[in-house]
């Protein structure tokens, strides 16, 4: 199959980004002919490049895979659209009426476009399990914290913690992708024993077999929450929830978070790699999507899908028309400009040659009459 693969951005790594990247791998693992779209290209573009997977240059695909909802609108008219929806908060991530298919990385996520009345399929946010894998085991005592929290207050409050426990024994190492962005994210969680973050971070520091904390402190949350230390025992209700912290909703004292890490227990890490491989391994996710499709292409109505390309094709035609009139008001400037420039330079002709002619006549006047 010819599979395109879309995130609004491909700059820097993040969630998405790391999701649409580890996805077009697999899938071009699998055997397919596989490209990518963004509206910014940047560093991640260039690692999928890099492994052979180029920008789009298809008229069509026989299916595309969209993460948000710009990038579904702006592809709709090239093929099968299937939607990933990551989150239930920002705009960029609601469900568009463009998308054909449905697929949610949560049932937080689920239920939410239940309610505005789309049916979904749950896909947990896969990871590349053979990248992100324990290069070195974890210790039986906790030594070295990593948060990969997106904030200063949830470091500092984590830093106090871990030296609170330990009187210093405890190496504590943080990573905010706004300030330190870093691609090789897996050799980081692997100096840790025990990763704190929420999200996609979590699943990649289990991958790699290690224990975690879900906490976090992010704008859209008035307070830091998190669903606490994770194990078999609790991992159902804040997975449901994407390990946002809003599974348990929970807020820490400092007290109670050095009872969190005072949890820690090397089984666990070992659990949570094995809980990865079943649940969270992105060569799954990558057969589940063509099984999704294969399996619900024919259910969707070809009239309703007629009518979404008529309305999108008239809304593309008025961009053409709109750019097109653009066009030809920016080509009247540029010979309106030409113009002015060729008439500055006459000017400018005659006030340096005119002169230089006076000059010359009263010349020539001296001489003939002196």
């Amino acid at each position: 199959m010819r599979i395109l693969v879309g995130n609004n951005q491909l700059i820097q790594t993040g969630g998405t980004e790391s999701y649409t990247f580890a996805l077009a791998i697999s899938l071009k693992k699998i055997g397919h002919e596989v490209e990518y779209f963004t509206f910014a290209r940047g560093f991640v573009s260039e690692q999928l490049e890099t492994c052979g997977i180029p920008f789009m240059s298809h008229d069509y695909y026989d299916l595309i895979l969209a993460n948000h909802t710009p990038v579904v609108e702006h592809l709709f008219c090239y093929g099968f659209i299937i939607q990933t929806c990551h989150g239930i908060i920002l705009d960029l991530e609601q469900p568009s009426p463009f998308a054909d298919m449905y697929v949610c990385i949560s049932e937080e996520i689920k239920n939410h476009l239940q309610n505005i009345g789309i049916k979904s399929d749950v896909m947990l946010n896969g990871i590349d399990c053979n990248r992100f894998t324990p290069y070195n085991p974890i210790h039986s005592n906790l030594t070295c914290v990593l948060s990969l929290c997106q904030s200063d207050i949830a470091n500092n409050f984590i830093k106090e913690c871990c030296d609170s426990i330990s009187d210093g024994n405890i190496e504590f190492i943080s990573c905010n992708k706004f300030t330190d962005n870093v691609w090789e994210i897996e050799k980081r969680i692997n100096q840790a024993d025990l990763v704190v973050g929420i999200g996609r971070s979590l699943y990649d520091a289990m991958a790699c077999g290690r224990c975690v904390i879900s906490y976090d402190y992010r704008p859209y949350h008035s307070i830091a929450v998190g669903d606490g230390y994770l194990s078999k025992n609790n991992i159902q209700q804040s997975i449901a929830y994407n390990c946002s912290g809003r599974g348990l909703n929970k807020t820490f004292t400092k007290a109670e978070f050095i009872l969190e890490l005072k949890k820690y227990n090397p089984e666990d890490g070992r659990w949570a790699r094995c809980y990865a491989l079943e649940n969270l391994n992105i060569e799954k996710s990558a057969k589940r999507y063509l099984e999704y499709y294969d399996n619900n292409k024919d259910k969707v109505s070809g009239i309703e899908r007629q009518k979404l390309i008529k309305v999108r094709t008239l809304h593309t035609m008025k961009e053409t028309e709109m750019n097109n009139r653009i066009t030809i008001l920016e080509e009247k400037l540029l010979q309106i400009s030409k113009k002015r420039n060729k008439y500055l330079k006459t000017i400018r002709a005659i006030v340096y040659i005119v002169p230089s002619f006076i000059v010359i006549i009263i010349v020539i006047f001296f001489i003939l009459f002196s």
